[in-house]
């Protein structure tokens, strides 16, 4: 997302594995175009790409909270996932950062006997988990999840899933970048995915206001 509220598509690559050197190339590669700024990287655990991103960008991080879930859910009972879900729940809820810590903490501890395990991985994931909470309350539903580039990446398994096997990079490269192209003119002319106000709260250039009447 840029300074003026759009979504737009940096770049496309591909690499043998999701290991940190793939990812550290990729991101060096957009900073040698030119990107700076980078405020939160928004991705599920992909323990490469995390490296990478700290390291190029020193951006904060945003554990996608869908996919957390999920592993969370994991270290409990069937029988008890539906009340740890709404238990969980009851963190995303809460209104302000400091409320959600705090709630976090009182689910953990709530946790801590009947599923020690996942009070465990609570206690050290929460920064990760909640970073969105730092930034204007307007972009939460859009940064605490990759949930946003679902119907994307559906798009790119669906189209590449028609082609079966690529005979090399070149040609995945070309289907995807075209997929890219097509996706980046539509975000061209779609609403702003975010507010220049709320943006300014927290850019590197603060939204200037003119006086309604001159001096």
């Amino acid at each position: 997302v840029s300074n003026d509220g759009r979504r737009e598509i940096l770049g496309v690559d591909t690499g043998p594995t999701e290991a940190e050197t793939f990812w550290k190339g990729f991101l060096r590669s957009l900073a040698d175009r030119g990107l700076r700024g980078v405020k939160l990287v928004i991705a599920d655990d992909h323990k490469g790409l995390r490296a990478a991103a700290s390291k190029v960008f020193h951006a904060t991080q945003q554990r996608c909270r869908i996919h957390w879930m999920r592993n969370a859910l994991a270290y409990v009972s069937t029988k008890q996932r539906a009340a740890v879900t709404a238990m969980i729940k009851t963190i995303f809820a809460q209104e302000t950062a400091q409320e959600a810590h705090k709630q976090w903490q009182t689910v953990a501890d709530a946790l801590r006997d009947r599923a020690p395990k996942l009070a465990e991985m609570m206690d050290g994931s929460r920064e990760d988990v909640l970073a969105y909470t730092a930034f204007p309350k307007e972009h939460w539903p859009q940064i605490s999840s990759t949930n946003p580039l679902e119907r994307l990446n559906g798009e790119i398994k669906r189209r590449s899933d028609v082609v079966g096997i690529f005979p090399n990079d070149a040609a995945i490269v070309r289907l995807v970048g075209a997929l890219m192209l097509e996706q980046q003119d539509e975000w061209a002319v779609a609403r702003r995915y975010m507010t220049l106000e709320s943006l300014a709260t927290v850019g590197d250039n603060p939204l200037i206001s003119l006086p309604g009447v001159a001096a």
